[in-house]
C-alpha cells in the first residue's frame, strides 16, 4: 500500500472506530448503517459532493457549513453529522470514502457477516441474486453481504472477491486466457 493511501486508511480507521463505538453505546448501529448507505450513495452519485470533500479551494469554514447543511438535508444522525463537521474543521473530509468502507467493515464484523464484491456483465434478477447469496454463504460459512457492480465489458459470467480470494468466471477472462495460449503456440 502506498504511503498516502495507508495514511488515509489510518485516519479513516480512527474516525470509524470512534463513530462505531458511539453508535454501539447508543444502540444505534442500524441508524449508523442507514447513514453510511446515504453517504455512500452521495459519494457515488454526486460529483459536486466529491469535489467538496477533495478540493483544497474550499476553506474549513465553507466545508463545515456545506457538510452541515448536507448532513441535515440527508437526515443523517447526530453522531455522523457531528463527525463530518469535525472532519471538515480538521481538513480530513478527503478520507470519507475510506471512512465509509471502514465503518461497513466494522458493522459487518459485528453482525458476523462478510462482504463479497461481485462484478457481473448484466444486472442480476432477484432469483439470481438470491442464488448467488446462498452459494456464497455455503462456500464461506458466514452470512454474505453482496456489493454488486455491473461491467458489460465482462461479456458474461462474473467476478467474485471475498476477502483475499478472487474467482473470475467471466467470458472476458476466458478469452484473454485463450489469446495468451494462442500466442504461446504460435
Amino acid at each position: 500500500m502506498s504511503e498516502p493511501a495507508s495514511i488515509s486508511t489510518g485516519i479513516a480507521g480512527r474516525y470509524a472506530a470512534a463513530v462505531f463505538s458511539l453508535a454501539q453505546e447508543n444502540n444505534a448501529l442500524s441508524a449508523l448503517e442507514t447513514d453510511i448507505d446515504a453517504l455512500d450513495a452521495a459519494l457515488s452519485d454526486s460529483a459536486d459532493f466529491r469535489t467538496l470533500i477533495h478540493s483544497p479551494l474550499f476553506t474549513r469554514e465553507q466545508q463545515e457549513a456545506a457538510i452541515g447543511a448536507l448532513a441535515e438535508k440527508m437526515g443523517l444522525g447526530a453522531t455522523v453529522a457531528n463527525t463530518l463537521r469535525l472532519m471538515a474543521t480538521k481538513r480530513r473530509l478527503f478520507v470519507l470514502p475510506q471512512l465509509v468502507t471502514a465503518l461497513r467493515g466494522l458493522i459487518a464484523r459485528h453482525n458476523g457477516e462478510i462482504t463479497a464484491e461481485v462484478v457481473v456483465a448484466t444486472k442480476l434478477s432477484d432469483a439470481q441474486h438470491g442464488a448467488l447469496s446462498e452459494a456464497l454463504k455455503k462456500a464461506v460459512g458466514k452470512d454474505v453481504k453482496i456489493k454488486l457492480a455491473v461491467d458489460p465489458r465482462l461479456i458474461g459470467g462474473l467476478v467474485v472477491k471475498v476477502g483475499s480470494q478472487m474467482i473470475d468466471t467471466s467470458i472476458r477472462a476466458k478469452l484473454n486466457a485463450l489469446q495468451n495460449t494462442m500466442k504461446e503456440v504460435g
